[in-house]
């Protein structure tokens, strides 16, 4: 199995939101996805999602 790493950076809106969908849809092919993220200390709607999902590891 190949592993990806995906790295969104930069400022401006979209980095969080791309990231979640791209982990939702590798866990709907039956992937393992770890989900690191640094430097952010707010809290998005997003992320309320996050811990429900299986094959999802989450690390902020």
């Amino acid at each position: 199995m190949k592993a990806y790493v995906q790295v969104y950076t930069g400022e401006g809106k979209g980095k969080t939101t791309a990231a979640i969908g791209l982990a939702i849809r590798a866990i709907g092919a039956g992937k393992k996805v770890l989900f690191l993220q640094f430097m952010k200390s707010k809290v998005y709607s997003e992320h309320t999602i996050l811990p429900t999902l299986t094959n999802l590891t989450l690390e902020t």
